[in-house]
């Protein structure tokens, strides 16, 4: 298919009203999921094998790289249903596949898992060794959507975690912001304007890290940030959800980066082996992301759709699992409409995926020829939909079908297109068969 229109496009989660870089979101992501398997396990060492097990398992698969999958001779259900191929590596570097039972083989596989996904977030052993560290200390006995774990990393971590003092005020500062980001600029709840809590954090924030020194004052902040994370019920009592990432689009900007670790790190436009138990993983953090099978639904849609116009637009799978995705979404366009965030995102992906997909199909001759015509349809498959999302639920338009419209209407302007070209063609030739006197 031709490249020539090959372009950036806006991404429809929204911008953060502060300076959190993708690597400090990333790494941010990276802690969310590690919290989550350590909260989900209940134990510090179920999810991480030991350095001398992970050496064995490097020493008898040294040509394999990290996304050789524990099942990779499996077929991914979730691959299977959307039609996506991954690269697969040759037999040779592929290790054993564990058997399905429990035990030690389990383990195995889920902390091989886990692996995979650190390396897919580039996240390093040092790194991963220090956020285990801290989170073990409040992670295993407590539910992950009940701890505000940037709080927890700010108390846990010390400068000697670090290999100098700059990294040390870096991660400071980096939760400071997040804390600063979920619980002033992206609240999932209104502040109130008078709330003296809200404006002690603020002095923190613009203090810091000056202003976290000692107990006493890390205790200050600990009541002032479970005073705004934590919800208070009718009867008086503390809710166990603590709202700190799951504001729009905080939680938006956290969950792209999960959802990209799906991709091979060398290859943009191929998705891992592993895509089956990585998405199970990531759904680990839908308790502290305000997330749930729509809006996970609608993030993929995005992030598939977003690599296939992005890259060489040569892997047609991508293409057709956003049609496959899109279909999930329209059926859940009406629910998701109910909420403000929600139906402001679904606005903006479908315009997005509607503007992008016209550009070829309102001069389909152009762009489309004997060897690409089947892209035609998941051309029209992505349109269509996207278009009746974009009519506000009206199935009619002035008494007709809205993809009867838009298909009516990409025929009509090709054949203008295609007319036009024609008669620019033919007048050209009479014009260079007419001879010239002197």
């Amino acid at each position: 298919m031709p490249n020539d229109y090959m372009e950036t496009l806006t991404c429809p989660f929204g911008e953060l009203a502060t300076n959190l870089c993708d690597s400090e979101l990333r790494e941010t992501a990276y802690e969310i999921l590690v919290g989550a398997c350590l909260s989900s396990s209940g134990k510090t060492s179920n999810n991480k094998v030991s350095d001398s097990e992970r050496n064995s398992e490097k020493a008898g698969a040294a040509a394999a790289t990290p996304q050789t999958s524990l099942t990779s001779r499996a077929a991914s259900k979730v691959k299977k249903a959307l039609g996506l191929r991954s690269r697969r590596k040759k037999a040779s570097a592929t290790k054993p596949v564990p058997g399905p039972g429990s035990g030690p083989d389990r383990v195995s596989k889920v902390s091989s898992i886990e692996e995979t996904f650190r390396v897919q977030m580039g996240v390093s052993e040092q790194t991963d060794s220090i956020v285990r560290r801290a989170l073990s200390k409040v992670a295993a006995d407590q539910k992950i959507e009940s701890i505000v774990l940037p709080l927890e990393m700010l108390q846990q971590l010390k400068p000697a975690d670090f290999t100098s003092l700059e990294e040390y005020q870096a991660s400071q500062k980096r939760n400071l912001k997040l804390l600063e980001a979920g619980l002033l600029l992206h609240p999932l709840l209104p502040l109130d304007n008078n709330n003296t809590d809200a404006q002690r954090l603020r002095e923190i924030v613009n203090g810091a890290p000056d202003t976290i020194r000692n107990n006493e004052s890390m205790q200050a902040l600990r009541s002032i940030v479970t005073s705004l994370a934590c919800t208070t019920r009718e009867d008086g009592s503390v809710s166990g959800t603590c709202h700190w990432a799951d504001g729009f689009p905080l939680n938006l900007k956290i969950y792209q980066m999960l959802l990209e670790a799906c991709f091979d790190v060398n290859n943009d436009a191929s998705v891992i082996e592993e895509l089956d138990d990585v998405l199970e993983l990531i759904k680990k953090s839908w308790p502290v992301l305000g997330m749930n099978q729509m809006l996970h639904n609608l993030c993929f849609l995005w992030i598939l759709f977003n690599r296939y116009a992005m890259t060489d637009q040569s892997e047609v799978d991508l293409l057709n699992a956003s049609e496959d995705i899109l279909t999930k979404v329209e059926n859940d366009a009406r629910a998701l409409k109910e909420d403000a965030n929600c139906a402001k995102m679904l606005s903006s992906i479908s315009s997005s995926i509607l503007g992008w997909a016209e550009k070829r199909l309102v001069d389909y001759h152009s762009h489309f020829h004997s060897d690409n015509t089947e892209l035609m349809q998941s051309m029209v498959s992505m349109a269509v939909p996207s278009a009746k999302i974009m009519a506000e639920d009206r199935v009619e338009v002035d008494g007709v079908d809205v993809g009867y419209k838009k298909v009516d209407e990409y025929i009509k302007s090709s054949m203008r297109a295609a007319f036009a070209q024609a008669s620019s063609q033919y007048f050209s030739m009479i014009v260079l068969a007419v001879p010239r006197y002197e």
